[in-house]
This record gives structure tokens, sequence and C-alpha cells, in this order.
């Protein structure tokens, strides 16, 4: 089966310092991949380059089997929805309108009588069709993250690109965000989430890449690649991993020790 996308030796410097290095990497139809790493792997830079948004020193990208620059912008929008970790939204455009501004690469095409309904798939989707007449302006943190989500959802692209779409959500909306982005998968859709959280990339990838200084440590399923030893050094932290019920995996990094009271005095 081709890939519907395909990275291959792709290099990315930063202000002079290399942030990626010769990353080779799929994703089918089906699939969804997970990337994972400290701060500063390398993972909102390689979805960046995915998405188009950022150039490489070496390498290519590939949609649909060919380069991801031969694609017309418009285009790449019909085929993959991308959701960044910043999405700020300076206006106080109400949220029904703001999940609307998904189906734009879908105006004079065909599908653009499908935008009713996708908007209100959407709004159910990230929870927000409660507060859909309120200006996101008035939003909490949280319900913001699901209105940006909302309208990624609502461009209904066989690829989505998801740049920590739970860092401000509770664990309802957490696991809600990445149902919903599963759901489509499995419908032959496909994904590439970045997560921070190994508990949630455990539940719900069907492969993890875990990066490392810019390079990939390790790719495959999650039981093989969430490896104590490996995340210990990944992370230099210590990190255990155990079987939980259900077939689920459990990830649990230890606390640390206080430092040591120093000589006379008191903790409070």
């Amino acid at each position: 089966m081709t890939p519907v996308m395909r990275v291959r030796g792709v290099s990315v410097d930063v202000a002079g310092r290399c942030v990626l290095d010769d990353i080779d990497l799929d994703l089918s139809a089906g699939e969804m991949l997970v990337l994972v790493g400290p701060n500063g792997a390398g993972k909102s830079t390689l979805l960046s380059v995915l998405a188009g948004d950022r150039a490489a020193r070496s390498g290519v990208v590939e949609l649909h089997g060919a380069a991801l620059e031969e694609w017309p912008v418009a285009e790449r929008a019909r085929r993959r929805s991308v959701l960044t970790q910043s999405n700020e939204v300076s206006f106080p455009f109400v949220v029904h309108d703001v999940v609307r501004m998904g189906r734009a690469p879908w105006r004079r095409h065909p599908e653009s009588d499908r935008d009713d309904a996708a908007v209100a798939d959407a709004l159910a989707a990230g929870e927000v069709t409660a507060f859909a007449e309120r200006p996101v302006t008035s939003l909490s943190g949280g319900e913001r993250a699901r209105a940006a989500f909302a309208r990624s959802y609502a461009q209904e692209c066989g690829i989505a690109l998801l740049d920590e779409p739970t860092a401000s959500l509770d664990i309802r909306h957490q696991h809600r965000v990445l149902a919903r982005t599963r759901e489509r998968v499995r419908r032959g859709g496909a994904a590439i989430v970045v997560l921070h959280d190994l508990g949630l990339a455990a539940a719900y990838a069907d492969r993890i890449a875990l990066l490392e200084a810019g390079r990939l440590a390790a790719v495959g399923p999650p039981r093989e690649v969430l490896d104590p030893e490996v995340l210990t050094r990944v992370y230099r932290h210590p990190i255990d991993v155990l079987d939980g019920p259900r077939g689920t995996v459990i990830v649990l990094a230890t606390a640390e020790e206080p430092p040591p009271l120093e000589t006379g005095e008191a903790r409070e």
C-alpha cells in the first residue's frame, strides 16, 4: 500500500541549529501516528514540514505520491487539515463562524453542499454547540482549543495533522478529541498527532514515533516503542511502563525526591 504521506531524509535547521536530522517516516491510510519526545526534540518542527509551512534543508515530503511542493496550496488544504498550537483569534467572531472557516477550501466545489452538515458535525465533535453563538474571544483557553479543533474537523480532509490538540483540555475533552480523530482514521482517514502525554499516545496510536534531539529514537506499535529503558534515557527521568486493565498500557514517571534539608532548616 502506498503511504498517503512519506518523509525521506528530512533535515531542518533553525537559527543555524539542526533541529531535525535525516528523518524517514511513512503514514498510511487507516493509521494514527503519534509523535512524542521531550521538549525541543523536533515534534512541532516535523509537523510544520509535513504541513508545508516550513521548508526542509534537505529531503522530501510526499503527499499521495507527489512532492508536497508540487501540490497547489488550495489542493493541499483539501487533502490535509492542520491544527497548530497557536489558535488565537483576535476578532470577536462567534464560534459557529470560526468553525465554518474550516470549510473555506471547499468553496466553489461540489463538496460545499456539505457545509452546513459538516459544521454541525464539527460543533458536536468539539462539544462547542452549546456556545456556538458566543464570541470566541469570550471563551476559556480550553473552550478555544475545542473550537479550533472543531474548525479543523469541519475541513473534512483525509489527513489530519494535529499539534498538541489536548494541551489545554480536561481529561474528558482530551479523550473526546482523540476519539473523534480516531473514528475518522478508522473510516479510512489518517492522522499525525503530537502529544506529550505518553498514556494518551499508548491509548490511541497505531504507531508511535519517539523523537530525541531531532532524530528518530524509535518507531513502531505503542508497546514496542514505550520501553522503560528507552523512555528513561530519552526523557532523562525514571519511567516505568505497566500492563493495565483490558490490554491498556500505563506509563508512570517516578516522582522526584525533594532536595535534602540543610542543617537547621525546617520544612513547612
